[in-house]
């Protein structure tokens, strides 16, 4: 991962190597996040409840990155005086590891989930439902990516695949909510349901990140 502006100032080598530091920190984090996600993804759909216990151990991790990154981005804005350039890199690094982290207490919520619709046999709609994660995994892939290459492009891009997620998710809800004649319990439907809608959000916050590092490259907010 390279400084935004691809000429860290010799001057300032102090402020440089702290960026950079913080850079392999974000990125550090993104893949545990990455991580929560696949684990996640194998709770739900193979019915992998050891993957699922992984997920309270990976999230402490996550959270323990999440403090200290927004904690040395503001102690850096407070004794470093960086320039125009770093300190927009430093705020977005602040907004941008606060959607990492959601997405990783998502996917300790699609964990749960799996674990408590485990006992149900496999819904007709679970083929669409898991296109739907494996989109927002390959969206977070592709943020962070772009995170790691100062991609505008690509971090642009991002806002376009959303649409996918949010028309799976459409699709899929009224699919859930136009169910007729339900034998037994309706458990399984409200946790599809609450399934679908991490996953639409955590294809949203991949977006955000996206949206991140366009305006660490601009400066403009789209």
């Amino acid at each position: 991962m390279k400084a935004v502006d691809n000429t860290p100032n010799p001057q300032r080598p102090q402020l440089a190597r702290a960026i950079r530091r913080l850079e392999r920190d974000v990125l550090r984090m993104g893949a545990l996040v990455e991580q929560s996600f696949r684990l996640s993804h194998q709770a739900l759909f193979a019915r992998n409840l050891t993957a699922a216990e992984e997920l309270p151990r990976l999230d402490k991790k996550i959270d323990r990155f999440y403090r200290q990154i927004e904690s040395d981005c503001t102690a850096i804005m407070t004794l470093q005086a960086p320039t125009a350039p770093d300190l927009r890199c430093l705020s977005a690094f602040m907004q941008l590891v606060r959607d990492l982290e959601r997405i990783g207490d998502y996917a300790e919520d699609l964990a749960e989930i799996a674990i408590k619709i485990f006992p149900y046999a496999p819904h007709t709609s679970m083929p669409d439902i898991e296109a739907m994660s494996l989109h927002a995994q390959s969206m977070l892939a592709t943020s962070l990516k772009a995170l790691g290459d100062f991609d505008e492009a690509s971090g642009r891009r991002l806002k376009h695949l959303d649409d996918t997620v949010d028309d799976a998710y459409d699709r899929v809800y009224q699919t859930l909510a136009q169910q007729r004649d339900l034998p037994g319990v309706v458990e399984p439907i409200i946790l599809l349901a609450l399934a679908i809608r991490c996953l639409e959000r955590m294809a949203d916050h991949a977006t955000n990140i996206g949206q991140r590092v366009a305006y660490i490259v601009t400066g403009q907010r789209s």
